[in-house]
């Protein structure tokens, strides 16, 4: 008997779109029908930012333990299934991006996603009268997170890359 997902899906929660479940993965769309669950992944993470999701499959919540990716690997290397990309490949096609609730749109001055942001790919933009904005160069960003839980008000979040190719 085949099972239609779509209905199935009704019912469930879903990892949020926007943030991949892990990096390096193969077929997201796949993850959970070869994901043993063995928790390896989330053992070797470590930034310990990989943990157990819905369902007990392992997901990535830049939220917890010191909330970035540093792309070391472990995660992929530790997997005794093969889920995983090579790690010349791109590890995942997210990003951060910056919104209004952004202290700088405020006035009110704030670095501290820049600071965090060890590509650089966070710049601050100089204005006449007001304090320097915030912008992220996409090409320089890594989508590791590290810039989240270095903003005081949240606003910041991770987003998916529009893929423009055609």
């Amino acid at each position: 008997m085949m099972v239609d997902r779509l209905r199935r899906s009704l019912f469930t929660r879903k990892t949020p779109s926007n943030i991949p479940r892990l990096p390096w993965l193969s077929h997201a769309d796949t993850f959970t029908d070869f994901c043993s669950r063995c928790e390896r992944c989330i053992e070797h993470c470590e930034t310990n930012i990989i943990v157990k999701g819905d369902g007990g499959f392992p997901q990535v919540d830049f939220s917890q333990g010191e909330g970035e990716c540093t792309f070391c690997y472990q995660c992929a290397e530790a997997c005794p299934e093969p889920l995983f990309l090579p790690q010349s490949e791109s590890p995942w096609d997210i990003i951060a991006t910056i919104n209004e609730s952004c202290m700088a749109s405020k006035n009110i001055e704030c670095r501290s996603c820049g600071d965090m942001c060890e590509p650089q790919a966070i710049k601050f933009q100089l204005q006449i009268g007001k304090v320097a904005m915030p912008t992220i160069t996409e090409e320089d960003c890594s989508g590791c997170g590290a810039c989240l839980s270095g903003c005081p008000v949240s606003a910041i979040t991770i987003s998916r890359v529009e893929n423009n190719a055609q």
